[in-house]
């Protein structure tokens, strides 16, 4: 009786020991520009807790009463730690600094041991200094060309739109700029991203574990978020190329209270071929360029509130002509966003985080010859709003993220127009497609014990097509097509479905983990796109009641482990991932075909599945840094209505995918960086044969994507020189001469694309030579390649 006494006495001062906790709260910044730092670390080595910074830089955590020692680490920032009597909820915000000592050291000790601890699954953040060290095309450095280097991710080939994540398209990435949907991140055919590095903060990639408060898409979750600007001063920096310049300005609204940045950046492309194309040449008038401008502004209203503006407007323009044929062509193509944040935290336990979102994408086609016009377009306009909650409670060992989201969607996949001097032609009426996409979502990072963490989650979404709209049921040869007319707002078609989310580690022993992840994931907005048009013609479409949602689930295991305290990072994951409802158009189909008709009556439907086994090695400190990665995987596809329903391997199939990356600091002033990339050649439909028939020159083609292109392989290099970090200058006190930090600071980077000029092959096609009347009559296959070697120089400044 006294023992189960005593045993219930124990039990109840441990319960009200666990309950003696306070709630500590702030924002970790940078001491340089007063910036708030993402992913900062906040740790007490003697309880073993932590909790890292969000990306408005805030933290909370539980910690018990009493006299214990916290720490404060972020890349590339001087460690801070202090001793701290917790008596009562508190508040303790940081400023950390840029260390004097060597960066790589501090950006280990950040970064220590988060390869293997973390719960993430599949996730890699870049940091921007990792991505300018890389070699840059043209002079312009582009976070989406630095992802491409990591496994499982990889470009189609050279102009190509988007990128490719474990064997998903193009339109299964979420891209996100400060919250909002970027539709075409790409400028110049996919030769440049519309990120300028000079107005990036952070980068990062979630390609499996995809958390629950993430949706709309199967594959991944790219995160690109816009700097702040400087609270404390103002800065200006850019650079001058050979194809291109940008300009960043920033400084504080009020000093330590709020910010701004604006940055710009243009190409003088159409400067210079206006220059070299002689007004005599039938090619006079010819041009290109492209511009984009970024803007963000900040403020702190109180302790608890904090306000964010930010957008991106970015516009291409591609002219041709030739006067000799009487031929012009307008291509101009354009993406816009606009995003309003709202902070709230409400006591010291719940974060809130309000966004508004506008996004628009535009793309245009126009040709004209002998006085034939013809015009297409098309068209994208989202309007949305998030509310997120953060929820931080007494156990420490939770984070609790719950939310809703919504979207209006207004699609117009195709409008076309024609004419012929001054007689138009009957095209048919443009049609809008509008919709609503909603999610709910609740997720958990849950530390169930200290070896044993996990982050679970479930997502419902919906999606409702409504009117005004009309569908067109084709008919055939004994029944002629009929129309279903739907008023504004009636129903069209309605799905929804749950997601579940779930990913974990488990420490080992030996200072090592294994990870597991399962997400299923519907997405609602389609692709469609033609292997054989090369211009980014390719057509945004919503589900609707033809063509269903996208569905895909993807589940992963790896093994991540580091070496030599921390300095080498490796990991080894496998992955296979199934997608249903995919979309491709029919067989002789082009976007164009839909006049009179609707844009999905072209589309058939299959289902696809990938799978791979990917290896990633990482030196993070020394004078020598850089990874290797590498991904062997396979991408099929089946359409009852394409290839006689037989099994096809996707077009961005890539049986082998091979990255090397490294940057070598020679000194202080000088350093040197290279990538190498091989990859499998790229999948194609080529004919098998070919005959005569009344003089005509006709070809049996084989089973789709039957032809592989040859291998893909690249070596770029760098070096960049910069200046002197401090100049000399004499006390007027002493008369001695002293160091002064340079307030001007520049450096020169030359990169060389494409060292050894591979001719790497961007398109194969059929050409004939010779008659059949001499007997040397020939048919034959040509590559098109784009690139040889490259050498640009770019100098950087800032000030």
């Amino acid at each position: 009786m006294h023992r189960s006494f005593l045993l219930i006495l124990l039990s109840l001062s441990s319960f009200v020991y666990t309950q003696e906790k306070i709630i500590c709260t702030g924002t970790v910044k940078s001491n340089e520009d007063g910036e708030t730092i993402i992913g900062a670390k906040i740790f007490l080595p003697e309880l073993s807790i932590g909790a890292v910074t969000n990306q408005y830089g805030f933290y909370s955590i539980s910690i018990p009463k009493g006299a214990h020692k916290i720490e404060f680490t972020a890349t590339g920032k001087e460690s801070m730690s202090k001793i701290v009597n917790f008596q009562a909820d508190t508040t303790i915000n940081i400023e950390l600094m840029i260390p004097a000592t060597d960066m790589k050291e501090v950006i280990v000790n950040a970064k220590k041991s988060e390869n293997v601890t973390s719960a993430n699954m599949g996730q890699m953040e870049l940091q921007i200094a990792e991505i300018k060290k890389l070699p840059a095309f043209m002079g312009e450095v582009d976070p989406i060309k630095a992802i491409q280097m990591l496994p499982g991710v990889s470009s189609v080939s050279e102009g190509s739109q988007g990128f490719y994540v474990r064997g998903g398209g193009p339109d299964q990435n979420l891209v996100l700029l400060d919250d909002a949907v970027v539709y075409n991140a790409s400028h110049l055919f996919g030769f440049f991203s519309v990120f300028n590095s000079d107005a990036v903060k952070s980068v990062n990639l979630t390609k499996g574990g995809m958390p629950a408060n993430f949706g709309g898409r199967l594959s991944s979750v790219l995160e690109v978020n816009m700097i702040e600007g400087s609270k404390k001063d103002f800065h200006v920096r850019g650079g001058l190329g050979v194809i291109s310049s940008r300009l960043e300005v920033d400084g504080p609204l009020k000093k330590d209270k709020g910010s701004f940045m604006i940055s710009g950046r243009r190409t003088y492309v159409d400067l210079l071929m206006k220059a070299f194309i002689p007004k005599k040449s039938p090619f006079h008038g010819s041009s290109y360029y492209f511009y984009d401008l970024n803007f963000k502004a900040n403020y702190q209203l109180s302790e608890r509130d904090h306000i964010y503006l930010s957008g991106y407007f970015g516009k291409d323009e591609f002219k041709f002509g030739n006067k000799k044929d009487n031929f012009f062509v307008n291509m101009p193509w354009q993406n816009g966003l606009a995003v309003l944040k709202w902070t709230h935290l409400f006591g010291r336990k719940l974060f809130m985080d309000v966004v508004t979102t506008y996004t628009h994408y535009k793309f245009a086609f126009n040709t004209e010859q002998d006085e034939i016009q013809f015009k297409s377009s098309t068209s994208i306009n989202d309007i949305g709003t998030k509310i997120g909650f953060s929820y931080f409670p007494n156990n420490s060992r939770h984070v609790i993220k719950f939310g809703v989201q919504y979207t209006y969607h207004i699609f117009n996949p195709s409008s076309i127009s024609a004419k012929q001097d001054t007689v138009d032609f009957i095209t048919g009426n443009s049609q809008n497609l509008y919709s609503h996409e909603t999610g709910l979502y609740i997720l958990d990072e849950w530390n169930i014990t200290e070896n044993f963490k996990i982050n679970a989650g479930l997502r419902y979404s919906t999606f409702t097509h409504t009117g005004k709209f009309t569908r067109i049921i084709k008919g055939n040869i004994s029944q002629p097509d009929s129309t279903i007319y739907y008023k504004p707002n009636q129903v069209v078609a309605f799905y929804h479905g749950l997601e579940p989310r779930l990913s974990m580690r488990y420490l080992l022993p030996d200072k090592s983990s294994l990870k597991a992840g399962f997400s299923y994931n519907y997405q609602y907005i389609h692709l469609a796109s033609l292997s054989a048009v090369s211009m980014p013609t390719d057509i945004w479409h919503p589900s609707t009641d033809i063509a269903k949602p996208q569905k895909g689930w993807q589940a992963a295991l790896g093994y991540f482990k580091n070496f030599l305290d921390d300095m080498l990072e490796t990991s080894v994951e496998v992955y296979y991932k199934r997608m249903d409802n995919l979309i491709e158009f029919k067989e002789g189909s082009f976007p164009t075909d839909n006049i009179n008709d609707n844009t999905d009556n072209l589309l058939v439907f299959g289902k696809g599945w990938s799978y791979g086994i990917e290896f990633f090695i990482k030196k993070t400190r020394g004078k020598f840094t850089g990874w290797i990665g590498y991904t062997l995987a396979k991408t099929d596809r089946k359409f009852n209505d394409l290839n006689e329903g037989k099994v096809f391997p996707a077009k961005y199939d890539r049986r082998h995918d091979l990255s090397l990356v490294a940057n070598y600091d020679i000194n202080k002033r000088w350093s040197i960086g290279g990538g190498f990339v091989f990859a499998s050649g790229n999948t194609m439909t080529l004919p098998m044969s070919w005959y005569m028939q009344n003089q005509d020159l006709l070809f049996e083609y084989g089973e789709r994507n039957s032809t592989r292109m040859a291998p893909y392989h690249r070596l770029d290099l760098s070096v960049t020189l910069y200046d002197k970090e401090f100049k000399e200058k004499r006390d007027p006190a002493t008369g001695e001469m002293i160091q002064k930090k340079k307030r001007f600071r520049s450096n020169w980077v030359l990169s060389v694309y494409n060292v050894y000029s591979r001719s790497n092959p961007l398109f194969l096609y059929i050409d004939n030579e010779g008659s059949f009347e001499k007997g040397d009559f020939q048919v034959k296959v040509k590559q098109v390649s784009l690139f040889p070697i490259i050498p640009t120089i770019t100098w950087n400044f800032e000030f």
